[in-house]
């Protein structure tokens, strides 16, 4: 039967083991601890200069799983993994302390030990610093070390100090990746599911809508039917129904799969916005003006985003002028950026925000039809290429979009 005491312990060791894993420090002996190599070499460097400044030959960063001491960042040694028990830091490090020993075999709490008695080492001079995060957990220690006695200046031992704490903001950094790592898997397998859902969704709504409305025109085009005093005016309604219907469906699926998967190119930004133009049924080249850039985007993307937004454009023109759109780039070492702008209604300031989130719409009077997913759907482009879109108004009156695409 087991103790009281050794379940407590059991279980301090499998929190210990899993708060490991939350800063990417895999605790098997099998695997490579620190798996991100940017971090590893930057906290090589902090030991050498640990080492160097205390005027040791030895310093390495000791991280203490439930069942081993593993040793990240060595200097003067090969990294290795050795049991807890064996452990010289295991002994101390939880105590939040430094410890700092002259001569090693001198000290009760070390003289026993197999890096001090011969069996794997004779360290004399010996000193660490837990490496206590802001949590109060301690994966590990700073340590440095010499075969033979000495001393530490009170300098030394304040940028000892300085250097853990700068192994663990290293080891927060590392913290933070995983974090973020984690979220972007869940985010994308979240993204499958959805869009796995719209797809199937719009598939079982798409088939019996699109027979409706099949059997709408048939009816429309049957004199006996549309004889009918006011007959004709009310299909004409069901079937306008139907149609708006059938385009939120696209634009619902449309929006589920932006982000699914990115696949970066260089692309002509007019080629993009004369085939959107094109799509849309714009055959006046004085209406759109278009300047050519090249953007670094997803192709089908780039395309979906700028038939969005010239459909807003004609959607939400000004009654008072006629319609002019300019769609140009900027490109540089940084990313390129999309500007679409037009002389039209415009978004007052205090709308710009909301009219970014799905299903907004302002129902403003002379508006045409739309779903409210339009720049919404943009803003998810943006945002799966890791950029943003933002909404200002153009000089004279209308609204200029502006969309970045980092470099990847």
């Amino acid at each position: 039967m087991t103790s009281a005491a050794g379940r407590l312990a059991s279980t301090d060791d499998i929190s210990r083991d899993l708060e490991l894993l939350e800063y990417g420090l895999n605790p098997s002996p099998h695997s490579p601890l620190l798996p991100n190599e940017t971090v590893l070499k930057a906290i090589q460097n902090l030991v050498g200069l640990a080492a160097e400044l205390c005027g040791t030959p030895f310093g390495v960063v000791n991280i203490v799983s439930a069942a081993h001491q593993h040793q990240v960042g060595a200097w003067g040694v090969d990294p290795g993994v050795c049991s807890r028990q064996d452990s010289m830091c295991s002994k101390v490090f939880l105590t939040g302390e430094k410890t700092i020993v002259a001569d090693a075999s001198r000290d009760s709490r070390f003289a026993d030990n197999p890096f001090v008695a011969g069996d794997l080492g004779r360290v004399r001079f010996y000193a660490s610093v837990p490496l206590e995060t802001a949590t109060g957990f301690i994966p590990g220690s700073l340590c440095v070390f010499s075969e033979t006695a000495q001393e530490l200046t009170p300098a030394q031992e304040g940028m000892l100090e300085v250097l853990a704490k700068q192994v663990v903001e290293l080891l927060e950094l590392q913290r933070r990746t995983v974090q973020l790592d984690r979220a972007y898997a869940e985010l994308e397998e979240s993204n499958a599911r959805l869009a796995g859902f719209a797809g199937r969704v719009s598939h079982d709504l798409r088939s019996p809508l699109t027979t409706m409305l099949g059997y709408l025109e048939m009816l429309q085009d049957d004199p006996d039917i549309t004889a009918v005093p006011g007959a004709a005016e009310d299909l004409e309604k069901i079937s306008g129904s139907g149609r708006r219907m059938l385009a939120m469906l696209e634009d619902v699926l449309s929006f589920s799969r932006v982000g699914g998967g990115i696949q970066r190119e260089y692309v002509s930004l007019r080629t993009a916005a004369t085939e959107a133009a094109w799509d849309l049924g714009i055959n006046d080249p004085s209406l759109v003006d278009i300047e050519d850039a090249t953007i670094h985007a997803d192709r089908g993307q780039l395309r979906t985003l700028l038939q969005n937004l010239l459909s807003n454009a004609l959607n939400y023109r000004s009654p008072q002028r006629p319609l002019r759109i300019r769609v140009s780039g900027v490109s540089n070492y940084h990313g390129s950026t999309v500007f679409v702008a037009d002389n039209g209604k415009g978004i007052a300031p205090e709308d710009r925000a909301k009219v970014l989130e799905p299903l907004v719409r302002l129902h403003r009077d002379g508006d045409g039809a739309g779903t409210g997913l339009g720049l919404a759907t943009c803003s998810s482009i943006a945002k799966a290429h890791g950029g943003e879109l933002t909404l200002t108004e153009t000089p004279g009156g209308g609204t200029t979009v502006a969309v970045s695409f980092p470099a990847a």
